[in-house]
C-alpha cells in the first residue's frame, strides 16, 4: 500500500499536471476520485484541520458560486464538510496526503520539495 494519496477528478486539467508529475518522476501513489468514490471524509477533515476551511474549499469555482449566499455566509468547518460530503467537485484538488501531511493545489517547486529525496 501507498504512503501517498491522490484525491481530485480525474478530468480536472490541476490533476492531470499533478498526476502527470508523480508519474513522470516515478512516485507510487493512490488516487481517490470523487466522482466514483465520493469525499474521504478523513481526508477531508486533515486538510480543514491543517488548512482551514475556507483554502480546503474552493470559492472560486463553480460549486462555490452555485450555493446560496445564505450557505455561504454561514459557512464554517462543520458545514464545509457536509457540503463536500453533497458536492465533492468543492473540495480544491488536488489534494494529496503523504505520511499524514495534506497539501492542496499543484505546484511543481512544492511536489519537489515535498517527494525530495
Amino acid at each position: 500500500m501507498s504512503d501517498v494519496t491522490l484525491y481530485g477528478i480525474k478530468a480536472c486539467d490541476t490533476m492531470k499536471k499533478a498526476f502527470n508529475w508523480l508519474d513522470d518522476h516515478k512516485i507510487d501513489y493512490v488516487f481517490h476520485d470523487y466522482k466514483k468514490q465520493g469525499i474521504d471524509t478523513d481526508a477531508l477533515r486533515l486538510a480543514i484541520a491543517q488548512h482551514g476551511w475556507d483554502t480546503a474549499i474552493n470559492r472560486r469555482g463553480t460549486t462555490w458560486r452555485k450555493l446560496p449566499e445564505d450557505v455561504k455566509n454561514a459557512m464554517d468547518e462543520s458545514k464545509a464538510i457536509d457540503i463536500a460530503v453533497q458536492n465533492p467537485s468543492i473540495v480544491k484538488r488536488p489534494l494529496l496526503v503523504v505520511q499524514g501531511e495534506s497539501h492542496l493545489g499543484f505546484k511543481e517547486e512544492a511536489y519537489k520539495e515535498i517527494f525530495k529525496r
